[in-house]
């Protein structure tokens, strides 16, 4: 324990610099974008990957780099073995409302301020300066010790599929810092789907709805929705307006509508969140599809469709009325996610994001669905799918990382947790998430304002030194 004690003392005299580092770090908009050449990723991530590249070969440690699809900083052992430390450095866009510079990296009463602080820049630059602390006051490590980068974790995976092809070894065990804490012994299946369907018209003159979109993303809740609408006898404006009127009355809503010519937009503001936690957003679609139900548009196949999404779906987050309401004692109840929408007067495609139970499989989502879909002659098309992974709360890894996290907290309560969230663990065999979001502290990840304290930088670093410590043996 000595040693560590001079770990701990190390990483607090290093606080100004890990904190310059992280700054740096979050002042780099690094929004993965697919393209071809040497930045895989485009040119913002690449410059983030650069940047901890540069502080791993200022402190001595080892790189190693796979065409620039991620890599990782070595701490070599003296034996055989390898513990990963899994993080990433692309961050979602940052979307608007923020109450400071979303790549400012600035610290604002205690605070680093940005996108990426906690999901996951944060995480990464703790766990990097953990191992600096552990390689300056001379651990000698019997496993080898790797913080591996990926660079595409909010988009395809694609990076971390190529590294791991490429590198000469797997971890055997280890931890992403991209979760919560006291630790994560499971992460629920993770399906992306689009609920699909035609329209056929009429052609009579009449209330037509021409588009709906809404939502950025299939892993967040839909925070804008938009939807235009055409008045062939140019007299619906204003009985539509007056009804806008009284559900931003009604319901406080922020809902607008705006007349051009024949044609009138109506908006509405949502509040975003994680697609795994929807119920600490507000859905802008669902709003969107209640309102239209309260009209009556000239296409009985529009008419339709509105009506199966709100007796189906609505606001329901567990899919309930879709026949996929899914449970088990691990995970809970399923998670069900309307990520976007895009309608136009031919066809509709409804983005759907579900986390399924660790003791399920896909096709009992997909029968279920199915079975109500075909009432309304809408069929599916597949996305993403991630399978769920879990292990059993006794098992050596979980027990290694609930006693570091009791010892460095003294929160004697929390148990181990099963997520709906989607991390790194499921790339690599026998990885777990750990940290960094402690409990009771708010959700910051994909949203606004997004930050993280000076206090809790320090204190990840000890814990992962901690972690680093016990899982790498001397």
């Amino acid at each position: 324990m000595e040693l560590l004690e001079q770990v701990y003392n190390k990483i607090e005299e290093n606080q100004a610099e890990m904190i310059a580092s992280l700054s740096r770090l979050i002042s780099i908009p690094s929004v993965a974008v697919e393209t071809k050449g040497r930045a895989p990723f485009g040119e913002k991530v690449d410059r983030a990957y650069s940047c901890m590249q540069e502080m791993a070969r200022q402190e001595g440690f080892g790189f190693f780099d796979a065409d620039r699809f991620g890599g990782h900083v070595e701490y070599p052992g003296s034996g055989e073995g390898i513990v990963g430390i899994v993080g990433h450095l692309d961050v979602v866009p940052e979307g608007d409302g923020w109450d400071f510079e979303p790549y400012g990296g600035e610290v604002i009463d205690g605070k680093v301020c940005g996108r990426g602080t906690m999901d996951d820049k944060g995480p990464v630059v703790a766990s990097f300066y953990a191992m600096k602390a552990l390689k300056d006051c001379g651990f000698e490590p019997a496993k080898s010790i790797r913080l591996i980068l990926g660079l595409d974790e909010e988009t395809n995976w694609n990076g971390m599929d190529y590294y791991l092809s490429q590198v000469d070894a797997i971890p055997d065990m280890g931890f992403t810092p991209d979760g919560d804490f006291p630790a994560i012994h499971g992460e629920m299946g993770i399906l992306v789907f689009d609920i699909a369907g035609k329209f056929t018209h009429s052609g009579e003159k009449g209330l037509e709805l021409s588009s709906v979109k809404g939502g950025t993303a299939a892993n967040s809740v839909a925070d804008f929705a938009r939807a235009v609408l055409h008045d062939g006898s140019g007299e619906g404006y204003e009985k539509i307006k007056s009804r806008v009127a009284s559900f931003r009355k009604e319901r406080g809503w922020r809902i607008n509508c705006k007349g051009i010519g024949k044609s009138f937009e109506i908006t509405i503001q949502g509040v975003s969140a994680h697609g795994a936690k929807p119920e600490q957003g507000e859905n802008a679609i669902s709003m969107m599809m209640e309102f239209l139900g309260e009209l009556n548009f000239v296409s009985e196949a529009t008419n339709d469709f509105i009506a199966f999404y709100n007796d189906c779906i609505g606001y329901d987050l567990h899919g309930e009325r879709i026949g996929c309401c899914l449970s088990d004692e691990p995970s809970g109840e399923l998670v069900f996610n309307v990520g976007m929408i895009d309608l136009d007067k031919k066809t509709v495609q409804l983005t759907i994001n579900v986390r399924y139970p660790v003791t399920a499989e896909a096709d009992d989502v997909y029968d279920g669905v199915m079975k109500v879909l075909d009432r309304y002659d809408l069929g599916i098309v597949k996305g993403k799918h991630q399978l769920p992974i879990y292990l059993p709360v006794n098992d050596p890894l979980i027990a290694t990382l609930m006693d570091v996290y009791r010892e460095h907290t003294g929160d004697m309560q929390s148990e181990p947790l099963v997520i709906g969230g989607g991390t790194y663990a499921r790339a690599i065999k026998n990885t777990v998430a750990f940290g960094a979001r402690f409990p009771g502290e708010p959700e910051l990840g994909h949203q606004k304002n997004e930050c993280i304290s000076v206090e809790n930088m320090v204190k990840l670093a000890k814990i992962y030194a901690d972690t680093i410590y016990r899982l790498a043996g001397e």
